[in-house]
């Protein structure tokens, strides 16, 4: 039944594709392109996809019908239709339409897994469409350059500059394609460059910031990194996912450049609503910016860490705190302090690690901290965690000589409960058996052969192989030879200190941004960047000659000059002239005339208003009759001014009077 249903909505499918209607044909496609999206069988409506796709819809009117045509006919993964598919690309990349370049763009790539052959036909399409000029499609066929050929560098050459302009206008995936791929280009083609995009750091695309601050980091001078660094640290407000491969990117800068993010320390310290992941990245940027001026408070915040439920950051920071002490010479005894107080912490964990860090310090100075040897072996009976017992005993058997009389009861306690010790534990109870007895042979002699004789029938073969060794080695006989004469030599031999260095001190070595960046490991499809040239190459191969169009406007040729020829009569002309002269004088004489008007009747009214004000101050003074009087002056007055005001000349004569 559903296999019927199946034939019959491809019977549909075909007899919309044969339609005459754009939206019948439109919605086909969609649907087609849906069935292959979800793995299904559409094998049986090949020959009417390649059949319009080829014959009609790649010349359809419609720009939106050819892109999709073009999309179907690439999602395709028969290799009997490639030669269809090229012909279709090379059409589709001259199309007046940039929606249907950009789609011929994301073919090629499409293309070139199907068939790598067509490699040299698709780079021909490459170069045409580097040229385009259209936003739309430089992403696009950036990426089809770094899918088909990456090493062809040459291709990008004339098309350099165009796609710097074109950048800022460029969608946001389109700009971290052009981005990461200009960086691999200024590596091999500039001794020291440098361009300006810190527009795009402010974007609102995480992955454009990041391509930006990679860039930066790659290719710009010391002392214009800061830059970056604001827009780094306002990444860290978004989503954890983004938070992580920024603080990944972050502890690789911080290694080398601390000054970049030392004055947005704060910014890294760990919030309680931080997952693991966050907080030990966080905690490795802290301990990467940690230096003599910032120690004391980086120390503090780690007290506070140490106290965290999340066991796995707690046991983090204590090895942050190693590195510290190790780093840092004025802080390793306050260090080493800390972490002897945190020996009596009832979290096994804490105390564990602590163990662990505490070994590693104290190789670098063993004679000065005996009494810090003495407190774990006294503490060795309450450790239960295998790595910690095992730091122990490896401490007791290479300073043995500073405790001698710890280390051998130490041994004693541990020959009871060696079979249920873990592997770990044992091979370290082995080696310190093997030092005493090398050292203290009178009073470790027995204890020593007990338990090399409980490790030759361990389960472990690791346990036996390690047994017959040390038996083979510490105890003479006829068949050890000349070996057993250097056992001292061997055993008791200086190690060298261990060097507590960040995990992302390496990862230099990929290029930011990267999926082998964040996962240290080099992944398929991984360009690596090159290094300076050490002589500039030639930069006239980025000239583009502009070839100016036939038929382009001429600028600075002097204009034809008019005819000497005159269309009216010289009595004409003359009669005008004198018409022209005489309404010229009558219309100046009458402007004249109006100005002089108007300044009259301005100055009489100037007159008239101070006369009045003169009225008004005594009229204090005067007695009624004279008031009366007064009154009857004044409307004599106004109507004397309406009558001056009637005389005023108009806008245009007004204008003329004040030029003049």
């Amino acid at each position: 039944m559903l296999n019927h249903c199946f034939l019959c909505r491809n019977e549909d499918l075909k007899e919309m594709l044969e339609s005459s209607k754009e939206s019948l044909k439109l919605e086909a496609m969609k649907r087609i392109v849906g069935l292959i999206a979800k793995g299904k069988n559409a094998s049986e409506l090949f020959p009417a996809v390649v059949k319009n796709v080829a014959s009609k819809n790649i010349e359809d009117p419609n720009q939106l019908i050819r892109a999709s045509a073009l999309r179907v006919l690439s999602s395709i993964r028969v290799p009997i239709i490639v030669p269809i598919m090229m012909l279709s690309i090379k059409e589709a990349s001259t199309d007046l339409s940039p929606y249907v370049r950009k789609t011929a763009a994301h073919a090629i790539q499409k293309l070139y897994s199907l068939d790598p052959d067509q490699k040299e036909h698709l780079i021909e399409v490459i170069e045409k469409l580097l040229k385009d000029k259209s936003t739309l499609v430089a992403g696009s066929v950036v990426m089809a350059f770094e899918e088909v050929c990456p090493d062809r560098i040459d291709l990008i050459h004339k098309n350099y500059r165009k796609l710097c302009n074109l950048l800022v206008d460029v969608e946001e995936w389109g700009q971290v394609v052009i981005i990461h791929m200009l960086t691999r280009y200024a590596r091999t083609q500039f001794v020291s460059p440098w361009r300006e995009v810190s527009y795009c750091l402010s974007s609102r695309n995480t992955l454009v910031v990041m391509a930006v601050s990679q860039l930066y980091w790659h290719l710009a001078p010391k002392h214009e990194l800061s830059i970056i660094t604001k827009s780094l640290v306002r990444l860290l407000r978004s989503h954890r996912e983004v938070q992580y491969i920024v603080l990944q990117n972050i502890a690789t800068m911080s290694i080398q450049r601390k000054g970049m993010f030392e004055p947005f320390m704060k910014s890294f310290y760990v919030r309680s609503t931080d997952a693991t992941h966050i907080k030990t990245l966080k905690l490795e940027i802290l301990t990467n910016l940690a230096n003599e001026a910032n120690i004391s408070t980086i120390l503090r915040e780690f007290q506070t860490y140490v106290k965290s439920q999340d066991k796995a950051f707690a046991a983090a920071t204590i090895q942050a705190i190693g590195r510290c002490a190790t780093n840092i010479s004025e802080v390793t005894d306050t260090c080493l302090n800390g972490l002897v107080l945190l020996l009596s912490n009832r979290d096994e964990t804490v105390v564990a690690e602590s163990v662990v860090v505490i070994k590693k310090l104290l190789q670098t100075q063993p004679s000065q901290h005996s009494d810090i040897i003495k407190h774990m072996a006294k503490l060795f009976d309450n450790i239960t965690v295998s790595m910690a017992r095992a730091s122990i005993l490896w401490l007791m058997g290479e300073y043995c000589e500073h405790v001698p009389k710890i280390a051998p009861d130490v041994l004693r306690k541990m020959a009871k409960t060696f079979t249920s010790e873990e592997d770990i534990v044992k091979l370290q109870t082995v080696n310190l058996a093997a030092k005493l007895y090398l050292t203290n042979s009178k009073q470790t002699k027995l204890l020593t052969q007990y338990i090399l004789n409980l490790g030759k029938y361990d389960q472990s073969y690791d346990i036996r192989d390690r047994t017959r060794f040390i038996r083979q080695l510490i105890v003479p006989n006829e068949k050890s030879g000349a070996l057993s004469k250097y056992a001292r030599r061997i055993l008791m031999a200086p190690k060298p200190a261990p060097v507590l260095q960040s995990a992302f001190k390496d990862r230099d070595r990929f290029q930011l941004g990267t999926l082998s960046h964040s996962l240290n490991s080099q992944a398929n499809g991984y360009l690596e960047l090159s290094d300076w040239p050490a002589v500039a190459p030639d930069q006239s191969v980025r000239i583009v000659e502009v070839v100016e169009p036939a038929g382009a406007p001429v600028f600075g040729k002097s204009k034809p000059g008019k005819s000497d020829e005159k269309f009216y009569s010289d009595s004409e002309e003359e009669e005008e002239e004198e018409e022209e002269g005489s309404s010229s004088e009558d219309s100046s004489s009458s402007s004249s005339e109006a100005n002089l008007r108007f300044v009259l009747t301005s100055f009489c009214v100037h007159v008239e208003s101070e006369s009045e004000s003169e009225s008004e101050e005594n009229s204090d003074d005067s007695n009624k009759s004279s008031s009366s009087q007064s009154d009857s002056e004044k409307k004599k007055k106004t109507l004397k001014n309406k009558k001056l005001q009637q005389q005023k000349p108009d806008s245009k004569d007004r204008y003329w009077s004040h030029a003049v």
